[in-house]
């Protein structure tokens, strides 16, 4: 996979749940449940039947998925001319290889049966990868494969010219042809009793059929096109199902020979996979309206209603946008009419809110397929998180529509209002183009084609007043927002203006005159920038208290489809209609990102977290995600060149892992080599330097007496018991026999302790003595930096002459600190240790004049007035910017 994104990665795709693929079913006695497989393009997922929770996506495949089959212990997939077995759902234990790509696939006992587009038949022994039989299928083209039950070594293959065989794999023969139906045959089934298959024809007929007398048992047709999933009820009553193009599910019962029941409408799309569940009444179907449901059969009439169900779009989304403020839920509208959540955590979090309908109870009767008073698709919304559990908090306007609906995030359906303004009722040709909630939740401003800006109270429905005399703009009102304080309304318009408005009063309180009509605004409210996109393909960047253009980005070859701020508001995020996406730094106004996708990219959102940059897709009915590499990586963000040429870079695919790495650097051709930047030891001289050590190495010093007495033990510490008088013990935290080495141990022992406190030669005077010889005072300091604060203060008591030092070393201290403030580094440690010094030794340092004189040299040096002086000018200057009105 290609990543040449210098700041997004690939991550994945979620709102993907199954395709045309018919689906796989297995039982799996560890978990003591059936799972279910789908199909997702180039991946397949697993879901675990009892509530239909997702376990686990598999490895990703060089290109998509043709068919899927399963055992006790493995899944199987084709992909062109590879079978590939699964353990586990996403750990690759065998791979299959043949000339020819595969068409149908079958397991059967220890081997696996695969029927190839020539037409070949290869029985694969599992375990070992090799063929064991390759049949050659004459004068037929398979469609369907089944194993009668107790047939030893027997396949039954289906044909797309009407006729059945039957074949022994063993001796390569065909025992029987059955002469058929004069239609071609979609599927075939294994009834429950021996002998006996059920035959779906795409004229819409079903035959259950006897293999042993080749006669045919009992006939079904269903009106609503071909058969092509077929299966039967396991748990006692004598039911079959088969499913059609249309999406519905028909019910037959066998025993009197008629419909049972119908499932109208089961799927929006066609019902590719359909399955009852072994021993239980329930039925698991799929379909290529990317859903999957499961109906349980316990109705008064053992008729079937809807359990379980996972879904996502069924046509492509056409705008997302990240809802709350901990980047965990997208919101999503889509060409189907429905407005969804989809959760970044786990798929059982996703979310349908419904599909949009003028009239919801009507629609709910008849069944959403059959709604006549469905509303077009969703093209813009807006929603807000402040009131979302006290009333409607998303507002959504439709293709071609003049009314704006309302929605309900937390009870996660259709709202009851229909925002219209009376002026237009009965008027045709009126169009809602624009939508925003305000952050107080409370108002909805919408705004039109014929120029007019209105504003609604989202909980009444009513309507609170226009904009402007007559008109907001002169003519269309392409996009409107809101700053956070509701005090000023933005708005822009084909009349090549930016008017400013006064949210309560609704006049006019500044226009910026723009050069082509304004084609799309956001809004980053916390600092108070408008990104607007113009018609030119140009995008500009108005402060929103000054008014006035600070940014203009104009290097895009596209229109812009949409565009998104950083949740830091330093970088702008925008897709084209060229399929590129770019990412502006707005402090330097410089391009640092720039890559191209496969599909145009027609909407795009960043999680108010920053980790993630979802974006959607023409033609996709997924969501993509991708992962903000600055969060987890030294990512240096730099200009790109002026010649530099963006490469392809491919969506995300449902997986995270299995991804395909390059040994070598991804960037090393894409972008130059920039050496990491390493800060200097010292900016300049006449800044002040810290140092890199922590705060409690130098910020206590004057307290360690406090400290010390805070810190005493209330009781005092128990003594432990004494040792008989004639055995001297070493005192310690774990008292020990002393050992004597000879017979002065005890002489030996006085003689140290009186060196160790009337004597104190450490090695910080031993380098202070060195650096006084030298004139270089740094490896003192760097000493005192390596010590405790406890043992810093004990070396400065000890400086003293009664403490074992003289004046001559204080001379030397306070010459090193001298020299240490001369340099500017290590700031607050040459002044802790000042401070510590003048505490202990100030009556010293009053009665000795060398010392006086190098106290008054410290004094004159003034380096902390300096920087005093510098950082005032620098808070006065910030103040003053931040309180001028420009």
């Amino acid at each position: 996979m290609n990543s040449k994104s210098k700041l997004f990665v690939p991550y994945r795709a979620i709102g993907f749940v199954s395709n045309h693929i018919p689906l796989s079913l297995r039982y799996i006695n560890r978990r003591n449940e059936n799972i279910v497989v789908t199909c997702v393009g180039s991946a397949f997922h697993t879901y675990g039947c009892s509530k239909l929770n997702l376990l686990s996506i598999s490895g990703q495949h060089p290109g998509d998925i043709s068919c899927i089959t399963s055992d006790a212990y493995l899944v199987f997939t084709a992909c062109n001319n590879i079978v590939y077995a699964w353990r586990r759902g996403n750990e690759l234990k065998h791979t299959y290889k043949a000339p020819s790509n595969v068409h149908l696939m079958l397991t059967f006992g220890p081997h696996l049966l695969a029927v190839y587009e020539d037409n070949t038949l290869l029985v694969w022994d599992i375990k070992e990868e090799v063929v064991a039989v390759e049949i050659p299928i004459a004068n037929i083209t398979v469609s369907a494969i089944v194993h009668p039950s107790t047939y030893l070594n027997k396949i039954l293959l289906g044909s797309y010219e009407g006729c059945m065989q039957l074949i022994n794999i063993k001796t390569c023969n065909v025992i029987y042809t059955f002469s058929g139906w004069g239609s071609p045959i979609v599927v075939l089934e294994q009834a429950p009793a021996v002998n006996v298959v059920a035959i779906g024809l795409e004229s819409g007929d079903i035959y259950i059929h006897n293999l042993k007398y080749d006669e045919t048992i009992m006939k079904f047709s269903q009106d609503w096109g071909p058969v092509i999933g077929i299966t039967f009820r396991t748990d006692g009553p004598p039911v079959m199902a088969t499913a059609s193009t249309l999406g519905h599910v028909a019910v037959w019962d066998l025993e009197k020979k008629q419909l049972h029941s119908e499932i109208r409408d089961a799927h929006k799309g066609s019902v590719n996979g359909l399955k009852f569940l072994p021993n239980e009444p329930l039925l698991i179907t799929s379909s290529s309206d990317n859903s999957i449901k499961i109906w349980i059969f316990d109705l008064p009439d053992d008729g079937g209603r809807l359990l379980h169900l996972r879904e996502g779009h069924s046509n492509p989304p056409l705008k997302i946008r990240f809802h709350g403020i901990n980047g965990k839920n997208i919101l999503s509208s889509g060409l189907d009419s429905t407005l969804r959540s989809f959760s970044t955590e786990a798929d059982n979090l996703n979310k349908n809110l419904g599909q949009a309908s003028f009239n919801r109870k009507a629609a709910k009767k008849k069944g959403l397929k059959h709604d006549t008073q469905k509303m077009l698709p969703i093209v813009d919304f807006s929603s807000d998180i402040t009131r979302e559990k006290d009333w409607d908090n998303i507002a959504a306007i439709h293709r071609h529509s003049k009314i704006v609906s309302t929605w309900s995030y937390g009870h996660c359906r259709m709202g009851n209002h229909k925002l219209v303004p009376e002026r237009f009722k009965g008027i045709k040709g009126v169009e809602a183009l624009c939508v925003y909630i305000t952050s107080c939740g409370n108002f909805v401003l919408i705004g039109y084609n014929t120029g007019h800006l209105d504003k609604f109270n989202i909980q009444s429905g009513l309507h609170r007043g226009f904009y402007g005399k007559d008109t907001a703009h002169d003519k269309s009102v392409r996009a409107v927002v809101v700053d956070s304080f509701n005090q000023v309304v933005i708005s822009g318009g084909s009349d090549k203006f930016l008017r400013f408005w006064n949210f309560s009063k609704r006049y006019e309180v500044f226009a910026l005159e723009l050069a082509p009509s304004v084609c799309k605004i956001i809004i980053h409210k916390e600092s108070a920038m408008l990104a607007v996109a113009l018609d030119n393909f140009t995008v500009v960047v108005v402060d929103l208290e000054s008014r006035k253009i600070v940014r203009e980005f104009q290097d895009h070859d596209g229109a812009i489809s949409d565009m998104v701020f950083s949740p830091d508001s330093r970088w702008l995020i925008v897709a084209t209609m060229d399929s590129a996406i770019k990412t502006w730094n707005l402090p330097t106004g410089k391009l640092i990102d720039w890559f191209l996708v496969p599909q145009i990219c027609t909407s795009l959102t960043m999680s108010p977290t920053g980790e993630y940059l979802a974006t959607a897709h023409s033609g996709c009915i997924g969501i993509y995600l991708w992962a903000n590499s600055v969060l987890y990586s030294n990512v240096s963000i730099h200009p790109l060149p002026e010649s530099y040429d963006p490469t392809l870079v491919d969506l995300p695919l449902t997986s995270s892992e299995n991804r395909e790495t390059e040994e070598e650097d991804i960037y090393t051709l894409e972008y130059p080599v920039i050496p990491e930047f390493k800060s200097p030891e010292q900016i300049s001289d006449e800044l002040a330097t810290l140092s890199l050590l922590s705060q409690s190495h130098w910020l206590n010093l004057l307290d360690l007496h406090t400290i010390k007495l805070r810190n005493k033990p209330k009781e005092p510490v128990s003594v432990p018991k004494r040792a008989p008088f004639f055995l001297p013990v070493v005192s310690g935290l774990k008292p020990t026999f002393f050992v004597e080495d000879n017979d002065n141990w005890r002489e030996e022992m006085q003689k140290s302790k009186i060196l160790h406190v009337m004597q104190h030669g450490s090695e910080f005077f031993a380098l202070l003595e060195k650096s006084e010889t030298l004139k270089i005072y740094e490896p003192a300091i760097e000493n005192l930096k390596s010590l405790s604060p406890s043992k810093i203060n004990i070396e400065i008591q000890c400086l003293s002459p009664e403490n074992g030092g003289s004046i001559h070393l204080m001379e030397c201290f306070m010459r090193a600190m001298i020299e240490a403030m001369k340099t500017n580094k290590n700031i607050e440690l040459v002044h802790s240790y000042l401070a510590l010094f003048f505490q202990i030794h100030h009556e010293i340092v009053a009665a000795e004049k060398s010392l006086t004189e190098l106290a008054e040299t410290l004094w004159n040096m003034k380096t902390w007035q300096v920087l005093q002086e510098k950082i005032q000018f620098c808070l006065c200057v910030g103040n003053y910017a931040r309180s001028a009105v420009l």
